[in-house]
């Protein structure tokens, strides 16, 4: 496994703080609608990201998840000025401004979606992975999704292709509890998510979503596994989200106890405070990364204001070629 440092903390809490920092500037800009549709956070669980990205060999593994998906990109290496441009739905955003929250894409990155259909990118995952075994490229790709996803049909037609064929693709359960704003005790007579794994004889664990060395620690197990040639492996992240499913979310289902109750093992407290037991930074170096933080974040939103809208010719452009479908260019 490759070694957790003093600067692994350091990059954690450099990383977690501004994606946290970043979704918080989403949900101010959404409440003025310079986001418009739905918008969903990933606030609380920076930690099973963070941990995955320690483990992955970012210049071939690939990653697809749901639509809970701003920061996940950033992690990739795309740039965050172009990310919140595409939520602003602005001509310089991933995808032209066209995917929106839901759907932020960038194939140089290896980050495939973003994708609003309730476990719809569960098979496409594992369709990615059988793309790089077919072509021997040694990748994995770890595909995500929900709790609520768990309980798709796709999810078993995939996991027992993905068994048969060995694909090398690591499957991880993101479960915060509720699938949208249903417990996962309501939606199944178990709550032990991993398990299901365990039907079709896939590899699988549940870990500590909301620590970053633990998720890291599995990863790395399940990401070799799957390298080898060995086939899937799943992966169940107990983790928590602070905000709601969506801005739209009145949280009626769950109490501001709760909540609080998950806050006291914040995954970005628990780095910091690691960070400073340790002295890896003076509180002055703490500062100056928080300062850091602000004003990237502040560039981002500057970088979406000021960009333009795309043209509506565009419309086009992303469906058909003109081409070959010349007289589309008189249509408009």
């Amino acid at each position: 496994m490759k070694k957790i440092t003093k600067q692994t903390y350091i990059d954690w809490y450099k990383d977690m703080l501004f994606w946290r920092k970043f979704e918080d500037k989403l949900a101010a800009v959404y409440i003025q609608q310079k986001v418009r549709g739905f918008l969903h956070l990933y606030n609380g669980q920076e930690a099973v990201l963070a941990g995955a990205l320690h483990s992955m060999d970012l210049s071939k593994d690939k990653m697809i998840t749901a639509y809970r998906n701003h920061v996940q990109p950033i992690g990739m290496g795309v740039d965050p000025k172009r990310i919140m441009a595409e939520l602003y739905g602005k001509e310089t955003g991933t995808s032209h401004g066209m995917g929106g929250s839901m759907h932020i894409f960038s194939k140089e990155k290896g980050f495939y979606g973003g994708h609003g259909i309730v476990g719809g990118q569960i098979p496409l995952g594992a369709g990615i992975a059988f793309a790089d075994k077919y072509h021997d490229r040694k990748a994995v790709t770890l595909t995500y999704f929900g709790d609520g996803a768990a309980r798709q049909g796709s999810l078993h037609e995939t996991f027992n292709m993905a068994m048969s064929w060995k694909l090398p693709v690591v499957f991880i359960v993101e479960n915060n509890g509720y699938a949208m704003g249903t417990s996962v005790e309501r939606t199944a007579n178990h709550t032990d998510i991993w398990k299901l794994g365990l039907a079709y004889e896939m590899p699988s664990e549940p870990v500590d979503g909301m620590n970053p060395v633990a998720v890291a620690k599995a990863m790395d197990k399940a990401i070799s596994h799957a390298r080898s040639g060995k086939g899937p492996y799943f992966l169940e992240m107990k983790t928590y989200r602070y905000r709601g499913h969506s801005m739209s979310d009145a949280q009626k289902y769950r109490t501001k106890a709760e909540v609080a109750e998950y806050k006291k093992i914040d995954p970005i407290s628990q780095v910091l405070k690691v960070i400073q037991d340790k002295k890896y930074l003076t509180p002055e170096e703490i500062q100056a990364i928080n300062e850091d933080v602000k004003a990237r974040v502040a560039a981002c939103e500057k970088f979406a204001d000021e960009s333009p809208y795309p043209k509506k010719e565009q419309l086009y452009d992303m469906v058909y070629e003109q081409e070959n479908y010349p007289f589309l260019k008189h249509r408009l």
